[in-house]
């Protein structure tokens, strides 16, 4: 945001000398917003240019297009493509390859080819690239059955993946776990030729980490060593959290350690799985000490840090503290998520016995819950009201106003009794055992929040 702030400040002295922007420095401030992912403000300074008389050219028309895909709005690009054509503007490969990314990201397929043959039809053969992204697009919407399907279209059209093709593959089987798959087309890498780098492991390690082959993933990286691949951040993160997983706090404080010695700077996901490991083995002070070094260090602890410290107090049966921990989020201004409300209730309401204190605490949050319209499915409603009866057991404020957060079948669902009918039965969730377990995969720790993020890296870079 710095570059772009200094850029702005360039054009205002250049204003001031009474020297215009041309083509090319709206083109770069265009470019630098869509980068940003500010489209507004991007398409602020498009609307200024034509103001001033002056006209875009293939370059910025691709800018836009790609603007008009990072929002979703695929359409309007391809009016764009249109616009383009009638001013004698030739499309490229760059032009359609964020519609074709675009459509995929969404499931939609269908269009996605149809952009395929409308590059073809304007004379642009798609490339590797091409089917690249269309295989980033369905691993970003976790539809993996259609990578096949793609990889057969590049057959037909002969042309062969690269190892960017079946890295992304491997991606998305990690983001489900699925190490066979993984191995599968990271022995494609192998045995065509290809070059392994350190996204390919780092795709691979996460299936292992992910699905707790810990000695799997011992093996790969001793694999890395051997082929002189360095330990980056990404890596060690990947084999902290999957030891996190597991509670297994001695082997993360070795990686930890590792880190060090191999001059890694830890970052905010980094120390995040290390206060997962520490809570997964029930030693808070330690998770304490390490939010205590991250700030330290300036790395700020962000909603997936508190959430996993208010796991911890949860899992400790210290409820007290997670709610502290949740007073002190809001105080450092993060928002807490529908994620943060459901482990930080759950704590609060299986106490055995319930305080002024804790009360209180639970009908603030629940307040928060209803002011904020957010709502729990049908077994977290039957589970806590089965806590609930324990609290207050001929209703009561908290009863009311605890019910609003339930679905809105839950009053055709049936009385207390039936509830705990089915509870008797077996349909309540085991929450109370194990409050910080499923949140594993929504807040897995080892990344930033989209799976795939190395790749949208370089999908913009190609692109603008």
């Amino acid at each position: 945001m710095g570059k772009i702030n200094k850029a702005l400040e360039v054009g205002k002295t250049m204003e001031a000398a009474g020297i215009k922007h041309n083509s090319k420095t709206y083109s770069m401030l265009i470019s630098g917003f869509v980068q940003l992912n500010d489209c507004a403000n991007a398409f602020a300074i498009f609307e200024d240019m034509i103001k001033d008389g002056l006209k875009p050219d293939a370059v910025l028309y691709n800018i836009i297009i790609n603007a008009f895909c990072k929002m979703g709005n695929m359409d309007r690009a391809l009016c764009i493509v249109d616009k383009m054509s009638k001013e004698r503007h030739r499309p490229s490969s760059r032009t359609f390859t964020p519609i074709v990314h675009g459509f995929a990201k969404v499931g939609d397929m269908t269009r996605a080819l149809e952009v395929v043959d409308m590059m073809r039809r304007a004379g642009c053969i798609p490339t590797v690239e091409t089917f690249n992204v269309l295989i980033l697009g369905v691993v970003q919407s976790k539809q993996m059955e259609k990578t096949v399907d793609i990889i057969n279209e590049m057959s037909m059209a002969s042309i062969a993946p690269n190892e960017r093709t079946y890295t992304t593959i491997m991606q998305g089987y990690a983001s489900f776990g699925e190490t066979a798959k993984a191995f599968e087309y990271f022995t494609k890498i192998k045995h065509e030729g290809l070059k392994l780098d350190v996204f390919s492991y780092e795709a691979l390690l996460k299936a292992c980490c992910k699905s707790g082959r810990m000695q799997s993933a011992l093996a790969v990286t001793k694999e890395m060593s051997a082929q002189k691949i360095p330990r980056n951040t990404f890596i060690y993160n990947i084999l902290i959290d999957g030891w996190a997983r597991r509670g297994d706090v001695w082997e993360a404080a070795d990686l930890m350690q590792q880190m060090k010695q191999d001059g890694v700077l830890p970052d905010i996901h980094t120390y995040t799985s290390f206060i997962n490991a520490c809570s997964k083995s029930g030693d808070m002070q330690r998770a304490t000490k390490m939010l205590e070094e991250m700030e330290a260090a300036g790395v700020k602890p962000n909603v997936k840090t508190y959430t996993t410290l208010i796991h911890g107090w949860a899992r400790a049966l210290l409820p007290e503290k997670a709610l502290e921990c949740f007073q002190e989020m809001k105080d450092a201004g993060l928002k807490p998520d529908k994620a943060v409300y459901h482990c930080l209730m759950t704590s609060l309401l299986s106490r055995a016995s319930v305080n002024e204190h804790i009360y209180s605490g639970i009908l603030s949050i629940c307040n928060e819950m209803i002011k904020l319209g957010l709502t729990v499915d049908m077994g977290t409603a039957v589970h806590w009201s089965k806590c609930l009866r324990r609290v207050e057991r001929t209703g009561g404020k908290l009863t009311e106003a605890l019910q609003r957060t339930f679905p809105s079948t839950w009053s055709s669902y049936g009385t207390h009794d039936r509830v705990s009918h089915n509870l008797a039965q077996g349909s309540e969730k085991d929450e109370l055992n194990d409050t910080g377990d499923k949140y594993d995969d929504c807040y897995d720790t080892s990344t930033d929040d989209s799976d795939n993020d190395d790749y949208r890296h370089w999908f913009d870079s190609n692109e603008t």
